[in-house]
Order: C-alpha cells, then structure tokens, then sequence
C-alpha cells in the first residue's frame, strides 16, 4: 500500500489517529484501579512535549546497524536527534514515527533548519546555545515559509504566557518539556541536599569525576527524601518512565524503591566517560551543551555530519501514527534497519505480537532490529510468540559490548537482533 506521509491526510483526522494510538499503548488498567490511575496520569504527562533531546545514543546505534546507502530505516523519533544522526550515513531513506504531536513537530523543525538556515553555524546557535534572541528571526525568515502547515501552526501558536511557541528558542529548549523540568526539579532537590549538580563540570579529569560522584552524588540516595520518591511511581514520570518501567527497574532491587538502580545508572554517567566527550552527562548536571573548548557536542550537530544532514534532508518523512501502523502500510521485505528505542517495555503480548509481526514480514534480508530496555533482560524473552521469535538470532555478546559504550547510562539493557536467513 501507499506509504502517506501525515501532510497526505487530514490534519484533525491525524491527530485523533496518533491520540487514539498513544492512549492505547498507555492504558492497560481499569480507569478506577490504583493502575489504572498511575496509567492515565501518566498519559497526561506525556501528552506534552517531553524529550527535547533523544537519551539513547546515536553512536551506537550507527555501529549496531552498520548503516549502507541502499538501507531503509523506520525509527521512533523522540527528540529527533537521532534521526539526523542516522541521515548523515546518507541512507536510501528514513521513516520516523511518534504518536507524540509535539515529537513530531520538532523532528520537522529540525529537518528544516537543516534544509533552510544558511550555514551550519546558524543550526548549531538555533539548537545547542542559549539565549540566543535571534534565532526567532532566523525561523520567520528562512524556515518558516518551508514548513507544512500543521508544523507552522504548532510553533507559531501562542501559548499562556502569549509568547510563540518557537519563542523556546531563545531560552533554553532543554530545560523545557517533562525531561528538562524534571532535570530542574532534581537539581532543586540536591541544592536542599547541599549539592549543586552544576559543579559536575567543573571536573576535569575521569579521576575527578569519580570522586565527585563517590563523595556528593552516592550519598544522596541514602537520603530519606531521595528514598521515598524513588519508591513512588509517579515521581519518576518526568523521566519518561511510565509504571510498566518502574515495575521492570524495581524487578533489580531487593527494595520497593529503584534509588539503588538510578544510583548504578548514574555512576556509570558519572565515571564511565570523560565528561568531554559525553553530552548527555552535560545535559543532565549542567543543564545546557559544552560551548567550544569544554567538550563535544550531540553527533548530529558537529560540524563533519552538517553537509550530508542538509543535502539529503528530503529521505526523511516524519508520521505522527505507531510503528506498527506505519509498517502495515509498507511492502514485504522492505525495511533494512528498525530502531525501537524502549517503546516494548510498554507493551502488552499482544501488542508485541503485533508489532514483530510487521516488523517480521516488512524485513528485508540481512534486517536489524536494536532496542533498549529499563531492565537488563530482553523484554522478547518469554512475552514474544515462540514462532516469531524464531525467525530472529539474538547477539548478546554484542548487546551487552554496545551497552557498555552508550553514554546515556539510563538503560538497562542494549539489544540487537538479526534476522534469520
């Protein structure tokens, strides 16, 4: 079948499409049961924007998929990051999918300063630098007029304050949407703790960065504060973790609460990575990108990925509708690549049924599947029919080395599958 980008349809018909989709993949308790509630609070969280930048890591992702310029790729798109990262391999063609309208709004607008700014400097000041005023000029007089009518609308609206949406630009996108206030409220929390988590970039070496988490971060979590959050669902929600993660991460510990699992996450994106060559860890302490000199920034932003980003900016076509929906409208065979992000640990077995189904029957020969998990374990063992889980091989040994390597550190597990010959 016609594979239709959302400009094909109707704008309000796509949107209650993608709605009705995100609802379902949410929502699998009784309204009134204590689930059911954690359920829809969450959806109503995650009705908004909440990842201004993709956590997973691009780099690994690349190496995984051993990207070729004859690949199709289908990927979920989150923040967009990723994405672009993927286009600078120059693959034959990139089909991105969220059911989140605000995800989708912004993979668009990446797109389109890629396309449409004059110069790479121009994108690096438009997405990676702060208090930048001009950069609401830059959009009304070299983006704007190339982007499709739903986008424009959605950055050109006006919000509570009267402000343009596209207005975020000149402050910080990253300490906006439920990730980047959740980031602000945790640093908040520390400051009542004695700890100011800015201070993390002060250090200068692995050594230092050790010492600084062993000293100030770990003992944190022994706090009783830090322990009764970690213990509640619903404080974790600004971390995109609905209560199907929560219940994976507390599955590692002997106690109700995760503290001792966040704790292992951030000791790895404390002291695993020079803090140069990690922006996530910058991000999550210092609430912003290294400037020149302190360290390096998102892949798709440096400067050797700008020229194949901006040439071949048109094989990306972005679709506010689910993966698997996206799938079903494409040929058998067809997709070399698929990028699933941590979107099964959501799903119900019939849902991942579904879903490998179509992943299963659009595979072409040599196919890729890489996902994350909140747990270790894969989330396929024991919960995907036997029969399609046999059409693939697991490498775990490249799994867990590609997990090791992914800055990020908020995963538990990294995996990666291959299609059965």
């Amino acid at each position: 079948m016609t594979d239709l980008p959302l400009s094909d349809l109707a704008p309000q018909a796509g949107m209650r499409r993608g709605n009705a989709a995100l609802k379902q993949a949410l929502l699998q308790h009784e309204p009134l049961s204590a689930a059911g509630l954690s359920e829809r609070l969450f959806g109503l969280l995650f009705s908004g924007l909440v990842y201004p930048q993709i956590w997973e890591d691009p780099e690994v992702d690349m190496e995984a998929m051993a990207l070729k310029a004859e690949h199709h790729i289908v990927t979920i798109g989150s923040g967009g990051c990723n994405m672009l990262a993927y286009l600078s391999a120059r693959p034959e063609r990139i089909d991105v999918v969220d059911l989140n309208r605000h995800h989708v709004a912004l993979n668009r607008l990446k797109l389109a300063l890629f396309g449409h700014l004059p110069s790479h400097a121009d994108v690096v000041r438009f997405l990676a630098e702060p208090g930048m005023s001009s950069n609401v000029a830059a959009y009304d007089r070299f983006v704007a007029p190339h982007l499709d009518e739903n986008t424009r609308r959605y950055w050109e609206s006006r919000q509570l304050n009267g402000r343009r949406r596209i207005s975020v630009f000149t402050d910080n996108i990253y300490r906006t949407g439920l990730l980047g206030r959740f980031i602000g409220l945790s640093h908040a929390i520390a400051r009542l703790h004695g700890l100011d988590p800015r201070d993390f970039v002060k250090t200068r070496s692995l050594r230092e960065q050790r010492h600084f988490f062993e000293a100030r971060v770990a003992p944190l979590f022994d706090k009783p504060l830090i322990r009764w959050l970690t213990s509640r669902k619903s404080s974790l929600f600004g971390l995109g973790i609905p209560p199907q993660q929560f219940d994976e991460l507390a599955s590692l510990s002997d106690r109700r609460s995760i503290a001792p699992v966040l704790r292992q996450r951030l000791e790895k994106l404390c002291c695993h990575f020079p803090l140069k060559e990690n922006y996530f860890a910058w991000q999550a302490f210092g609430r912003r990108y290294a400037t020149p000199g302190e360290g390096c920034l998102p892949t798709y932003l440096q400067a050797d990925r700008y020229a194949a980003i901006r040439a071949e900016a048109g094989r990306v076509h972005v679709h506010h509708t689910s993966f698997t929906d996206l799938l079903a409208r494409k040929a058998e065979g067809s997709v070399d690549r698929f990028v699933l992000l941590d979107a099964q640990d959501w799903m119900r077995p019939e849902q991942l049924d579904a879903l490998w189904r179509e992943i299963t029957r659009t595979a072409a020969p040599g196919a890729i599947v890489i996902f994350r998990t909140a747990a270790e374990e894969s989330i396929l063992t024991g919960r995907l029919s036997p029969d399609l889980l046999s059409r693939w091989s697991y490498d775990a040994e490249r799994s867990q080395a590609l997990h090791a390597r992914d800055r990020s550190a908020i995963y538990g597990g990294f995996h990666l599958y291959r299609l059965q010959p």
